[in-house]
């Protein structure tokens, strides 16, 4: 393969031209990733025109430029945002110390565990994503669905860009495993639980996106706080594309939900399902699942890991720099929860340790707010149903609350309970058959399936009608 055009075929604003090692690097390795991308993400389109948003820049003008082309073409960027000037560590016990440039030896391997579990969520989304096209409600999803799939892409390029250029052979043998692994895989399955799951339906999608890609906003916005500069500059600028993922779950959500509440208000007496749309009952046992498995994305309440990732300045706290404490912590605590034989209760903990549970406490905040906006259309609807967050304990396999089972409303049952409701709480097996039931594809421009709502307005300004997608 000849040398890459690097101005043209990957944007950038890391010199990449200039540093002879790191091309060296990427030219082995893009080769790789195209295969991979072609083996393992969206089926059925790599041929086709997809209107999509590319970064060609950090500046406002240039990180979305809105055109056509095919996905194999897209150009995965590397983007780190402005550098501050004189920027310094701004927590733990490097606060005040210029922010490093260079990785410091002692942390490498945990600076370099960090950036590797962060990388590896990326294509893993791809993966989990790459059957839906052919069942999508509608040109404008599909797009959207592209545009998430290619953004995720560019950011595995931008973790790979920082193991690359700032770890050498280890970095580039991580590089490799994150093209190897294969999310669901019984050998080689990707590192988080989450990533490990089936999406198979376009319900599963939205949620998947809201809740999990809201995830990635917490873990990436902790990481911009990052004493080590070039993972908070690309964490930073990742985090204005991770802004259209949640979009995309938020949005998809409340057409579904808007589209059931129009067919509740005409035929008021009629079991939804009858009408071809998903019923309310059901939404919320898909909120409940996904929810749930996201909260474990965060980790034990108590955990070792972030309270050292916090001390030696590798991961902050979301927006650290707004709090207004010592940014130290060593004589704080903070409210977390514990499991105290048969009860689940609220004690005062060392703020260290309990890093995960102060970051999944705003999280769970933003998902309310969400919650509340579907709540909202269903209030106007006129239709007396509420959707709620199950409490934080509920259907959990990872930390205080993964031996005990616990109820969306926060009591602790026994193993007979849970097994006798679970069915209640969670997607059933009928559930997940009648939404794939739902899965049929329409392509036809200004078209929309019948279980879900047209949006508001379409993408850069263009009609909802817009051809988003060329098929022919």
């Amino acid at each position: 393969m000849g040398s890459i055009d690097y101005l043209e075929r990957i944007p950038n604003n890391i010199d990449l031209a200039g540093n002879r090692r790191l091309q060296r690097a990427l030219e082995e390795w893009q080769p790789r990733f195209l295969e991979w991308w072609r083996d393992m993400g969206p089926e059925g389109y790599q041929a086709r025109d997809v209107y999509l948003r590319t970064a060609i820049s950090v500046d406002a003008q240039g990180w979305a430029q809105f055109g056509y082309l095919k996905m194999p073409d897209y150009r995965w960027g590397i983007f780190l945002a402005e550098p501050e000037a004189n920027r310094t560590i701004a927590f733990g016990d490097h606060k005040g110390e210029p922010a490093w440039q260079e990785v410091p030896g002692e942390y490498r391997g945990t600076l370099r565990r960090l950036i590797v579990t962060q990388g590896d969520t990326e294509p893993a989304s791809v993966e989990q994503q790459r059957h839906l096209g052919r069942t999508c409600p509608s040109l404008y999803d599909l797009r959207n669905l592209f545009q998430v799939n290619v953004e995720e892409g560019r950011h595995l390029w931008a973790m790979v860009y920082l193991l690359q250029a700032y770890f050498g052979r280890d970095g580039r043998e991580e590089a490799e495993a994150l093209l190897q692994r294969r999310s669901g895989d019984t050998d080689k399955p990707r590192i988080l639980g989450a990533f490990n799951e089936k999406t198979p339906d376009w319900l599963s999608f939205f949620m998947f996106s809201f809740f999990t890609d809201r995830d990635g906003k917490y873990q990436l916005a902790s990481l911009a706080e990052s004493g080590f500069d070039p993972l908070s500059r690309t964490c930073r600028f990742m985090l204005t594309e991770e802004a259209h993922h949640m979009f995309v779950g938020e949005s998809g959500v409340g057409r579904i939900v808007q589209r059931t509440c129009e067919i509740m208000k005409q035929h008021p007496t009629d079991d939804p399902r009858t009408h071809g749309v998903v019923d309310l009952p059901a939404i919320q046992r898909y909120l409940n699942f996904h929810f749930s498995v996201s909260l474990d994305l965060f980790g034990s309440e108590i955990s070792t890991n972030a309270a050292n990732f916090y001390t030696l300045g590798l991961k902050g706290r979301f927006e650290e720099t707004k709090k207004t404490d010592d940014h130290l912590l060593k004589n704080a605590t903070y409210r977390t929860i514990t499991l105290d034989k048969d009860r689940l209760l609220e004690t005062e903990q060392p703020a260290l340790p309990t890093l995960n549970e102060r970051l999944r406490d705003d999280y769970v905040a933003d998902c309310q707010r969400g919650v509340d906006r579907w709540n909202r259309v269903i209030r106007e609807h006129g239709i007396d149903v509420q959707l709620r967050l199950p409490h934080r304990g509920f259907h959990r396999a990872i930390g205080a609350c993964a031996e005990v089972r616990v109820s969306p409303d926060g009591r602790l049952l026994s193993q007979a309970e849970w097994d006798a409701h679970k069915h209640e709480w969670l997607p059933t097996e009928a559930d997940k058959t009648y939404v794939q039931n739902l899965m049929k594809g329409v392509t036809e421009p200004g078209k929309f399936a019948k279980w879900i709502a047209a949006p508001a307005r379409g993408v850069n300004g263009q009609p909802v009608d817009f051809e988003y997608v060329r098929l022919a």
